[in-house]
């Protein structure tokens, strides 16, 4: 009985923790390059590349959030793994149409990247 109240606590933080997120958009890109944020800082591969509607004049530079995959956008069934990353914004992809551009290495823990462009719902990292 114990194993069950454990498991559903566990399912209700879950629920709770991404019910304040926000839905997006994202993909990835494969090629690194210096950054807006940190010049050639090396900040890992856990980044990612936030569109004009999150950048507002670097606002969001260096700045953390968390996000999972919900679902497809272009008929790949079942891209995504059930996984959140967490990644920090180094740089701006200005007139890209989605919400954030992922690392390959980030996408990868999210989605199956032969999807190429999700649905996501994400949220600032507390």
């Amino acid at each position: 009985m114990e194993n069950y109240i454990l498991i559903f606590v566990g399912m209700v933080t879950c629920l709770v923790s991404f019910a304040s997120a926000k839905p997006g958009i994202a993909t990835f890109y494969t090629k690194y390059i210096p950054f807006a944020c940190f010049k050639n800082q090396d900040h890992g591969k856990m980044i990612v590349v936030a569109s004009d509607a999150l950048w507002k004049n670097r606002a969001v530079c260096g700045k953390k959030f968390t996000m999972k995959c919900t679902e497809h956008r272009n008929g790949v069934p079942h891209p995504c793994t059930g996984k959140s990353v967490t990644v920090k914004v180094i740089d701006q992809c200005p007139g890209y149409p989605s919400t954030m551009d992922l690392s390959i290495e980030a996408f990868k823990i999210i989605a199956k990247p032969v999807a190429g462009i999700i649905n996501i719902d994400y949220k600032k990292y507390a």
